[in-house]
């Protein structure tokens, strides 16, 4: 893709799709301005973490709402939450000449999806206003004429299918594979101490598992041997102070995502979890480590 006479840049508003920005850029003939969006002080530690590992971005600001000034003079995209209004509102009425979609976990699928007409345009869960599902039809017609063009991007770490990939090919929507390469070749030993990693979740936060029984899951893994505990960026202080008072438990809080704590492994590790889309990220760092991941699933009553 051209530049437009700059850079391209990218808006990501998570660690995951911070990290998506430094693999989409790593495959560039030039470097990427990025704007984060402080959802939380992961975002800042994670940007710092792959400056200093030599991510090709040409700037770094960090930001609140929509950065419409820093936008407007971009015409190349890329963007981590492709169902954000604020996203929908920018794209909308600047009407970037290309897009890259970047990765934010298992929702890649559901975008390529929604761009395939098998669902509406709209975050999963329902509860949207009117305005953003008009937003939605707009940008996404937007989109597929960006694709007609050959300048519509799904750049991902997860497997779509080969279905979905004939039908986004014929659409002229260009899927771009990657296996977080760059993280892995640039990574630094993090000192994890211990064998035994949970990786913490933020299922409790979202309402979906209750904290008795999060915690009695964790207390339950405790008593196989001692777990280094990864905490989850959107975990509260009072679950963090929880999950430390178990036997056997150590938190472990580096501000990092785990994908960047975990890269690093030379040795074997047992890595636990909840359902994630880390699990995906996790297969490809830790390959050829020896390494197991195992992810327990949901009781019926929490999977809802």
């Amino acid at each position: 893709m051209g530049n437009d006479g700059n850079h391209p840049i990218a808006w990501v508003e998570s660690p995951l799709q911070l990290v998506a920005a430094a693999e989409w850029a790593a495959a560039r003939d030039e470097p990427v301005d990025v704007v984060i969006r402080l959802t939380g002080p992961q975002m800042s530690r994670t940007a710092e973490e792959l400056l200093t590992r030599g991510a090709r971005f040409a700037t770094c600001a960090p930001y609140f709402g929509i950065p419409w000034q820093l936008l407007s003079r971009h015409r190349e995209w890329a963007v981590g939450d492709g169902f954000s209004g604020q996203f929908r509102l920018a794209a909308a009425v600047l009407s970037p000449r290309r897009l890259a979609l970047l990765d934010d976990g298992a929702q890649t699928v559901t975008i390529a999806d929604a761009l395939l007409g098998r669902r509406d345009y709209a975050r999963p869960g329902g509860g949207e206003s009117a305005l953003l599902g008009v937003l939605g039809g707009l940008v996404r017609d937007r989109m597929l004429g960006m694709a007609a063009r050959e300048r519509l991007e799904i750049a991902t770490t997860f497997a779509l299918g080969d279905e979905r990939l004939g039908l986004l090919a014929d659409r002229g929507i260009r899927v771009t594979r990657r296996q977080l390469e760059w993280v892995h070749r640039t990574a630094r030993p993090i000192a994890v101490p211990g064998r035994r990693v949970l990786l913490g979740s933020a299922l409790t936060t979202d309402g979906r598992m209750s904290t008795e029984r999060y915690l009695r899951w964790v207390a339950t893994e405790a008593l196989d041997g001692s777990l280094v505990y990864l905490p989850h960026r959107r975990e509260t202080p009072a679950m963090l102070r929880a999950v430390s008072e178990l036997p056997g438990v150590r938190v472990y809080e580096t501000g990092l995502p785990v994908e960047l704590v975990l890269a690093g492994t030379r040795e074997a590790i047992e890595v636990i979890t909840l359902p994630t889309s880390a699990r995906t990220t996790l297969e490809y760092l830790l390959e050829g480590t020896g390494s197991t991941i195992r992810t327990q699933a949901l009781a019926h009553e929490d999977s809802r």
